[in-house]
């Protein structure tokens, strides 16, 4: 058929009418696609866009009806909805999905007019449509920008918040359970100081670390700088975040391989649970936060779940107490062990025992919470005799794995020293796990040595003659007094860690560590120096003279089993130099 006997032509006004040709013009250059049927939607007209986007000739497009387009995405009742609308209305425009001559599929915005003679009957339809890909390409690209921290490559915090409002507001109605792990890294500033493309690098392998864990419904998202915000989505009881935040943590225990450069750090969690603590998503971090900081603040590479206000206050002295007193009776606290190292032999020559607690209601609890709770309220002796019993079971496996001859050093609280049958009651743990002093060592704090002088003398005098060696601790925050020293029968010193951390920075806290190093030789002690982290502190406290050290540098607190696997390890690094 001619173009001119299927177009019409209208007049804009009076004297100017536009002709078949113009409109031709028209038609041969518009950008979007243009198709006219007929009323039994026969394909008569097509123009070049047409072509451009279908990739169907006129050869192949007239003649043919609409559908050869469509792509079989849209269900039958949609194109039913279309057409139902274009018979009462005259028009219909929206997004559509149709299939290129390729077989490709892509969408485009349509727009199908009736268009009726002067009875109204229609005697043609005209679709016009716009080709979207190109569009919906780069509206994905901007929303892949706007929900991508572009570091790591995880989803950053525009899209954490989005998904979660969705999440929570689906979970209202369906009354699922989920949790918020709030997770900040420990030391990344130093790491930092190595360089900033250092720390960037880092922070892209702790995702590579963090992914599998992520199950399809969970949601993972850098937050900012070093803080990572978890959603563990669909829970069915908070054990499953303990369970999460323990595989975190010990993932991190692995060294980062950093351009050649290994690397330490840990990770500290805060846990926020939905809807026990709050129903929406800003106050649900607020509070994971504030369960981190709890945490970095009592210790760092832990997890704590969140309390109303985290402080010791009534409600949670009350729950405090009640578990306390619970735990001390089922024994329920674990030791975990830190080497001491030699500088002179470089080798193991004690552990000391730190009591660790979870519990199931409180989750972990740090031992400046509960310790000092149990001292003010009585507790601390039969808390201090399930930790020797502890120390006793766990010297008694180093012996079996033919490591027998490291001791295992105590903190004995001071209270301890106004106990009467004190010395009898350790010595009765002892018997009954088979033990001797000679395998332990106690450390006492500067307040504990100070209290009743005379009476403390002479109980220390009587441990060391059992066969206890005995060792002042975190020497530098008390009273520091010399003449303790002098008087007290000690065998070690131990440098509170607050002077060791800026030993290589501060040129008075080098100072101060070695006239400490220097004044407990001349007093026939031997001095570790605790909290040691770095290399370049190793290394400043052997020219000082320092005996021992302990600290992250070597190895963190580590459970029993693992104490012993890291001897073993130690053994054969020896051997093999």
């Amino acid at each position: 058929m001619k173009k001119k006997d299927c177009l019409y032509s209208e007049k804009l006004d009076g004297n100017s009418p536009i002709c078949p040709e113009t409109m031709w013009a028209l038609f041969d250059h518009l950008s979007e696609g243009v198709m006219i049927t007929d009323a039994d939607k026969v394909i008569l007209a097509i123009n070049p866009a047409f072509e451009f986007v279908t990739g169907y000739s006129a050869g192949e497009a007239l003649g043919s009806k609409p559908h050869l387009l469509q792509s079989g995405i849209h269900a039958k009742s949609f194109y039913d909805k279309m057409w139902k609308e274009i018979y009462a209305t005259g028009k219909w425009s929206g997004e559509i999905w149709n299939r290129r001559k390729t077989g490709d599929v892509y969408p485009e915005w349509l727009t199908i007019i009736a268009i009726k003679n002067d009875d109204g009957d229609t005697t043609h339809y005209c679709g016009i449509f716009e080709d979207l890909s190109e569009k919906k390409i780069a509206e994905r690209e901007i929303q892949i920008q706007m929900n991508t921290d572009t570091l790591t490559g995880s989803e950053n915090s525009y899209s954490f918040m989005n998904r979660m409002n969705v999440l929570l507001e689906a979970s209202e109605k369906k009354n699922f359970e989920h949790a918020l792990l709030f997770l900040d890294m420990d030391r990344f500033s130093h790491i930092n100081e190595l360089g900033h493309s250092i720390g960037d690098k880092l922070l892209t392998e702790v995702v590579q670390r963090l992914t599998p864990f992520i199950r399809n419904k969970d949601i993972l998202a850098r937050y900012g700088g070093d803080e990572f915000v978890i959603t563990l989505a669909h829970i069915h009881h908070p054990k499953e975040a303990v369970q999460l935040a323990s595989k975190i943590i010990e993932t991190f225990e692995e060294p980062f391989l950093i351009d050649e450069h290994i690397l330490y750090t840990t990770a500290t969690i805060g846990i926020s649970l939905y809807p026990e603590d709050g129903h929406n998503t800003e106050i649900l971090i607020n509070k994971a936060v504030k369960a981190m900081e709890y945490a970095k603040k009592n210790g760092r590479n832990q997890f704590a779940f969140y309390f109303d206000e985290l402080n010791i206050g009534t409600n949670r002295g009350l729950l405090i107490d009640h578990e306390l007193r619970r735990a001390i009776k089922n024994k329920e606290f674990v030791l975990h062990y830190q080497p001491k190292i030699d500088l002179t032999t470089n080798t193991i020559i004690g552990f000391e025992a730190l009591v660790r607690w979870y519990n199931e209601t409180l989750g972990f609890v740090p031992p400046n919470d509960f310790i000092p709770y149990a001292e003010e309220v009585g507790l601390i002796i039969p808390l201090s005799e399930v930790i020797i019993e502890k120390a006793c079971l766990g010297w008694l496996a180093l012996e079996r794995a033919g490591y027998g001859h490291i001791p295992i050093a105590i903190n004995i609280s001071s209270i301890h020293f106004h106990q009467p049958n004190f010395i009898e009651s350790i010595q009765e743990i002892l018997q009954r796990n088979n033990c001797s002093p000679r395998n332990f060592e106690i450390e006492l704090t500067e307040r504990t040595v100070m209290n009743n002088e005379k009476e403390t003398i002479r109980r220390l005098i009587q441990l060391k003659q059992l066969g206890f060696k005995l060792s002042i601790d975190d020497f530098g925050t008390g009273y520091s007094s010399l003449s303790y020293l002098v008087q007290f029968p000690l065998n070690h010193l131990k440098i509170d860690r607050s002077f060791i951390q800026l030993i290589g920075s501060v040129n008075e806290k080098q100072a101060v560590v070695d006239a400490i190093i220097q004044m407990a030789h001349r007093l026939h002690m031997k001095v570790i120096a605790e909290g040691v982290e770095q290399k370049e502190q190793v290394e400043l406290l052997r020219n000082m003279g320092c005996d021992m050290i302990q600290g992250y540098y070597y190895s963190k607190p580590l459970p029993l089993e693992e104490a012993i696997d890291y001897v073993e390890f130690w053994k054969l690094e020896i051997e093999g130099k």
